[in-house]
């Protein structure tokens, strides 16, 4: 039996399911809606990332995107895109990003943030002041209420997600850095429920969470396996996956086309996570990379993305940004889709042959439907 089989059964509940969801009161995204609901079977949901450009003097922070970006992107690949992809750091501010995701509301589309409790932007440290040991201790517990009041003031659905890639040691919430291998997973997942619990409690039902892996374990130990750090189906509503190229311009590793890494990777989220939607929340590749061209590796990505033998994803979401990697600049990383003409042809190319399988307005179920 291939590695796909066992979604057969599950897509064809999951199509009722959602045709059921369609039949109740669908909501405008502005109005106090209930959750997102997946889109019609066989359609699917494209977010957008930006992250700007890093200099010299300016650092992405993951969170740079404004409007007019977003009329870049949709004008770009010629299709609109459903949800705003972007980091909440705490480092900056522990206040619910209400201006962001009320100009991405205004548009008709679902702010998609990462919970970043960290203490800054670098990455293969252990974290110096929101650690998992403090999160369940409830050191942040007044702050995570407020920011829980004010994301059910908003009213609007978000979707959210904490512990982004806990199974990649370059975050700190990776096992590594808490302990290691016998109490690091569970130390995770004790900290993503009590974040979860807590802001439930506030009543900030219009929170949607997402449980977000990396397609490959890093290191790829047993004791680091995604699974270890999964916090149960009751404690997420989506779950992601991130399934990158070569991310600089002499990387080696990565090369493995988008397939490839689905085949690893999906199976086994489907095993843990039977029932949920997945998406493809980070895909990418460099523009230069000397061993993998990007613009290749995209068009086989979105082929098999919309080829319909994962039939559990619902959406996907290109990271584009560029970041420095050392003093270098021919090292510089840039996976934007419009700084080059090829990619820029794929996807345009890719999304006009697919456009019937895309859903480019989220669709809401009420909140008492469904």
């Amino acid at each position: 039996m291939s590695s796909e089989s066992p979604a057969i059964s599950w897509r064809r509940g999951i199509a009722r399911f959602r045709f059921a969801a369609l039949g109740t009161t669908m909501a405008a995204v502005t109005s106090l809606a209930g959750p997102v609901a997946p889109p019609p079977s066989g359609k699917l949901y494209q977010g957008f990332y930006y992250g700007g450009v890093g200099t010299d003097t300016h650092d992405p922070t993951e969170h740079d995107v404004l409007p007019q970006d977003v009329d870049q992107y949709e004008k770009t690949v010629g299709a609109k895109t459903t949800w705003i992809y972007f980091s909440d750091n705490w480092f900056e501010s522990r206040e619910f990003p209400a201006a962001t995701c009320s100009w991405i509301r205004d548009r008709g589309k679902i702010p998609y943030l990462r919970l970043m409790l960290r203490s800054d932007v670098d990455q293969l440290h252990a974290e110096k002041v929101f650690t998992l040991d403090k999160i369940v201790a409830g050191d942040f517990d007044q702050d995570l209420r407020a920011w829980a009041r004010a994301a059910k003031d908003f009213g609007g659905p978000i979707l959210i997600e904490w512990g982004t890639e806990p199974n990649g040691k370059w975050f700190s919430w990776n096992a590594k850095w808490n302990g290691g291998p016998k109490i690091g997973p569970a130390k995770y997942i004790t900290a993503y429920r009590h974040i979860v619990d807590l802001m439930r409690s506030e009543g900030a039902d219009n929170l949607q969470w997402v449980w977000h892996v990396n397609w490959l374990d890093e290191p790829e130990q047993k004791w680091n396996a995604f699974e270890n750090y999964f916090p149960g189906e009751k404690y997420c509503d989506w779950v992601a996956l991130s399934a990158y190229g070569p991310t600089t311009p002499r990387m080696e590793d990565g090369t493995e086309n988008f397939a490839f890494k689905m085949r690893e990777a999906y199976p086994r989220l489907f095993k843990i996570a039977p029932g949920k939607p997945i998406i493809i929340a980070e895909f990418g590749c460099d523009l230069h990379n000397k061993h993998c061209d990007a613009a290749e590796w995209a068009r086989d990505a979105l082929a098999d993305i919309f080829s319909g033998k994962w039939p559990a994803i619902m959406g996907f979401c290109w990271w584009n940004e560029g970041w420095q990697n050392d003093d270098h600049k021919k090292n510089d990383t840039d996976m934007i889709i419009w700084h080059d003409d090829n990619l820029t042809r794929v996807f345009r190319e890719a999304l006009a042959r697919y456009s019937d399988k895309i859903q480019e307005a989220p669709l809401l179920r009420s909140s008492t439907g469904g």
